[in-house]
C-alpha cells in the first residue's frame, strides 16, 4: 500500500515553500523505503523551486542530498536490510540500457536519468519528490551504503556537492603531484578543496574575496590567489592541470585560462548556461587547453567517493536546520551567507501537526 507522508513542497516559483502531504509509492519487489534522517539544501533547490531553469513541475518537494536508515525492503532486494544508514543522491532510475548506463554512467543517461524530484517516474508516470520530507522509497540500485563512522548529517551534502566535485577529479586523475585550482569558495568549492587535497594535489582557492584565507587553507588550500588581483593572476601562468569552476551563475572565464599549463583543463560544474563574455578559443587553441563540462557521477562513482570519505574522515562543513526555516536558508544561500551547506534535521518535522 501506499504511504502518506509529509514534506515541504514549492507551490509556485513566488510562493514560500509550505507543508505538503502526498503519497509514496508501496514497494516494488526492488525498492527500499527509507525513513529520511537529514537532507541537505542544495543550490539546485533553490533554482528548481523558482523555475530559474523554466522546467518546474509544481507542487515539487525538493531535495537530493538524502540520508536515512531503511525501513522497510522489496521481496527481491539483496543489499539492503532495515535498519542500514544508506543515502540517494541526484538520481533513482535511469533507462539502464543505453551506453551510458553500460559504463555506469547513469548521469549522462541517453534517455535521460530520472532525477530524485521534479521529474517522472518512468514506470508509473507518477512525479518523483525529493528529502524535504519523512521516506522515500527508491530502487536498490539507486541507494548508496554510509560507511561506518561517518557523521551523518554532515555526509549529506556528500550525494551532491561531494560527487559533483569528485567525479572530475577522477575523470582527470588528479594524484599526487597534481596542481589544481578552484574557483569559488561556496558548497561545491569547499568540497573541493578538501577532496583534492585528500587525493594528494597540490591545491589553489582563486576568489574574488579578501579575507578566505584562513578557512581555505583550513579546508586543503596550499595557496590563495585573489582573481581580481592582476599581478597574482599573472604569477600563475602554466600552473594548473585542472580548474574546477564551482562559480553558480554567469561569469567571465577568460581570465583563469592562462593559468592552465599545456593539456590543462577548466571544468565548469556549477554554472549551466552561455558563457558571457563569449570564451576566447586563441589561449585554448595555442595552448592545448580545454574547457569542459561535468555533471555529478554515476552510482558506482558516487560509492566510492563515499568510501573514499569514510576512509579520510571527509564531511561537509555544515549549519544544521529546522525544515521550518527552510525559506529563510534559501534566501541566505541566495546571499552566499552559510558555511558551507545547510542540512535539514527531518525530525524537525515531527513538531509540525
Amino acid at each position: 500500500m501506499s504511504v502518506t507522508v509529509r514534506g515541504y513542497a514549492a507551490f509556485s516559483a513566488q510562493q514560500p515553500l509550505g507543508l505538503f502531504r502526498f503519497d509514496r509509492r508501496s514497494l516494488r519487489p526492488t525498492d527500499v523505503a527509507i525513513d529520511i534522517l537529514h537532507c541537505g539544501v542544495c543550490h539546485s533547490d533553490l533554482h528548481n523551486a523558482r523555475n530559474d531553469w523554466g522546467n518546474a513541475v509544481y507542487p515539487m518537494v525538493p531535495g537530493h542530498e538524502i540520508i536515512g536508515r531503511v525501513a522497510e525492503v522489496g521481496a527481491a532486494v539483496t543489499r539492503f536490510k532495515p535498519g542500514d544508514a544508506v543515502g540517494v543522491g541526484c538520481m533513482v532510475d535511469s533507462c539502464r540500457a543505453c551506453a551510458a548506463c553500460a559504463k555506469r554512467l547513469e548521469q549522462y543517461c541517453e534517455n535521460q536519468a530520472t532525477y530524485t524530484y521534479n521529474g517522472t517516474d518512468p514506470h508509473d508516470g507518477t512525479p518523483t519528490h525529493g528529502g524535504y520530507s519523512e521516506r522515500i522509497v527508491v530502487s536498490q540500485d539507486f541507494v548508496l551504503r554510509m560507511p561506518d563512522g561517518l557523521d551523518l548529517a554532515g555526509a549529506a551534502p556528500l550525494l551532491c556537492a561531494g560527487i559533483t566535485t569528485w567525479s572530475p577529479l577522477r575523470h582527470w586523475q588528479v594524484g599526487a603531484g597534481s596542481r589544481v585550482a578552484v574557483i569559488g569558495l561556496g558548497g561545491l568549492g569547499h568540497m573541493a578543496l578538501k577532496l583534492a587535497k585528500a587525493l594528494g594535489a597540490e591545491v589553489t582557492l582563486f576568489t574574488r574575496s579578501p579575507g578566505k584565507e584562513a578557512d581555505a587553507r583550513r579546508l586543503g588550500a596550499d595557496h590563495i590567489v585573489l582573481s581580481t588581483d592582476a599581478v597574482q593572476m599573472q604569477a600563475q601562468a602554466g600552473r594548473f592541470n585542472l580548474i574546477l569552476d564551482t562559480v553558480p551563475y554567469v561569469h567571465d572565464v577568460n581570465p583563469y585560462i592562462p593559468t592552465l599549463s599545456t593539456d590543462g583543463t577548466l571544468v565548469l560544474v556549477g554554472y549551466l548556461g552561455p558563457l558571457e563574455p563569449a570564451l576566447n578559443t586563441a589561449p585554448l587553441v595555442l595552448g592545448r587547453k580545454a574547457v569542459a563540462g561535468s555533471l555529478i557521477g554515476g552510482i558506482a562513482e558516487t560509492q566510492e567517493m563515499l568510501d573514499f570519505c569514510g576512509r579520510h574522515g571527509i564531511t561537509a562543513d555544515i549549519e544544521t536546520i529546522n525544515i521550518q526555516d527552510i525559506n529563510t536558508a534559501f534566501e541566505r544561500m541566495q546571499r552566499s551567507a552559510v558555511k558551507y551547506r545547510f542540512v535539514i534535521d527531518m525530525a524537525s518535522l515531527k513538531a509540525i501537526a
